[in-house]
């Protein structure tokens, strides 16, 4: 025994003893967070309305795998295609998780020749992005899909997504917002009459997208200094990526000497107008604004692009400011990626409300939460507690709650043989619970229950065999 001891003393010590034992650390990985019940409450309350939003305009829902082949994905976001999770080989196939919902939607189209689909998916994306949780930049995060696939008359599938964001964004309550629209078209052209070089298109387009961000002045020097642009084409530049407004802004520049002798300007331009009237037809333009500085995405796009922005509002019941900028936004692309056995020719339209978890979804559960709020977050759909005034009726109890379960009725039950009334009661209070079924001697007696209103404390005996009928009819006012 004592030689056994010294050899694993020998061991030990070899091994560094307890000092280089590693320190398990519970926490999330980078990037990534837990919900809470109240939290996924909300969440489920704002999927809850886009869903029903997206049937409401005819969408069916699909799903994807969480990874897909690498090769799909490579080369498919520029230079954020560094920003994708590759994954260990695992038998054979190089795999990554995907980056959005998008290109899988194009392989699902490819792999199954579908020419025309509407359709939403709301599911997970994950991007080895430098996260930023305050600012509502996860590694992991929801995406909310809704994408139109086919061949169309122009603007007619661009305005319905358009209303659809309206819809959404009205329905939530979260304060007031601009759905801001731009075209790729619109912006080759302008930058083609200014005098930017094709090459500078890319760097250009990230200088004019901050100026939601930062003066005209900043992004201007920005253009000269850093990126070599004429000073001269920055001026004309910053005439047009300032304008902002509606229709009659469309108009004006359908007049303007420069732009009306491009052919790419003119061509969106009268698309742009074409929009513009259908958004009248749906009532929604006084929400909307053509704005030429939008030019997220539009190196890539090309027609079409919308953002929808939460504006800030000083008496907001929110206690500290929040910086929530866009909270949706889409984009028309034509083709497929270049995807084998594509359909030859489609339109996407796709509407991709990207960032729930993290900007909406935060931003839900801080005003439903907030001192202003009256209204209990529930985490449960709980109609009904069975309880009882006595004790040693916990068999009585457990009777009452099947029969309620049976009949498709949420209950709950406290798993104490003995609860005290009060316990029970005070329960319904902190979870709303909305009514209570009280059973005691004199009421197993009588054949009824006591039903209890939490808010009012209504108390009314109802007939057992019309237990159910009266549970219903009293949560679903």
């Amino acid at each position: 025994i004592a030689k056994d001891m010294a050899k694993l003393l020998e061991m030990k010590a070899q091994l560094g003893g307890d000092e280089g034992k590693h320190k398990f650390v519970l926490k999330t990985p980078k990037g990534t967070r837990d919900y809470s019940p109240k939290q996924m409450a909300i969440r489920e309350r704002v999927f809850s309305t886009i869903t029903s939003c997206f049937r409401r305009h005819g969408a069916e829902v699909i799903d994807t795998p969480v990874f897909e082949l690498k090769e799909t994905l490579t080369g498919k976001y520029g230079e954020d295609s560094k920003l994708i999770y590759d994954l260990k080989d695992q038998g054979g196939e190089l795999l990554s998780l995907r980056y959005d919902l998008t290109v899988p939607f194009a392989r699902y189209l490819a792999m199954n020749k579908i020419t025309n689909i509407k359709r939403y998916h709301i599911a997970k994306v994950y991007r080895r992005d430098n996260p930023a949780m305050t600012r509502g930049r996860y590694r992991e995060f929801y995406q909310c899909d809704f994408d139109i696939a086919g061949q169309f008359d122009p603007m007619i599938p661009d305005a319905e997504c358009l209303k659809i964001v309206h819809e959404i964004l009205s329905d939530l309550q979260l304060g007031d917002f601009l759905i801001k629209v731009n075209d790729r078209r619109i912006l080759d052209g302008m930058f083609a009459v200014c005098g930017v070089p094709d090459s500078k298109f890319r760097t250009i387009c990230s200088s004019v997208d901050k100026l939601d961000k930062m003066p005209w002045e900043e992004v201007r020097s920005e253009m000269v200094g850093e990126k070599g642009l004429s000073p001269e084409a920055a001026d004309r530049i910053g005439e047009y990526v300032q304008l902002q407004g509606g229709l009659e802004l469309v108009e004006r520049l359908l007049q303007d000497p420069r732009l009306s002798q491009n052919k790419l300007a003119k061509e969106g331009l009268g698309d742009m107008k074409l929009l513009f009237e259908y958004l009248a037809l749906f009532g929604i333009t006084g929400k909307i604004s053509f704005d030429l500085s939008l030019a997220r995405g539009l190196d890539y796009y090309t027609g079409v692009i919308f953002e929808a922005v939460l504006l800030q509002q000083e008496n907001h019941p929110v206690e500290e400011p929040v910086r929530v900028g866009s909270v949706a936004g889409g984009r028309r692309r034509w083709g497929l990626w270049g995807l084998p056995d594509s359909p030859e020719f489609v339109l996407f339209t796709p509407l991709g409300l990207i960032l729930f978890t993290t900007k909406l979804m935060g931003l839900t559960y801080r005003v439903l939460d907030g001192s202003a709020s009256e209204e209990k977050i529930r985490t449960t759909e709980t109609q009904v507690l069975v309880a009882s005034a006595q004790k040693k009726l916990l068999e009585e109890r457990l009777k009452l709650i099947a029969e309620l379960w049976d009949a498709g009725i949420k209950a709950e039950v406290l798993y104490k043989k003995k609860p005290k009334l009060l316990n029970q009661l005070q329960y319904c209070e902190d979870t709303g619970i909305p009514l209570v079924a009280i059973v005691g001697e004199q009421e197993l007696k009588d054949g009824v229950v006591k039903l209890r209103v939490v808010a009012t404390r209504e108390e009314v005996n109802v007939p057992r065999e019309s237990l159910v009928e009266e549970i219903r009819k009293r949560t679903s006012q």
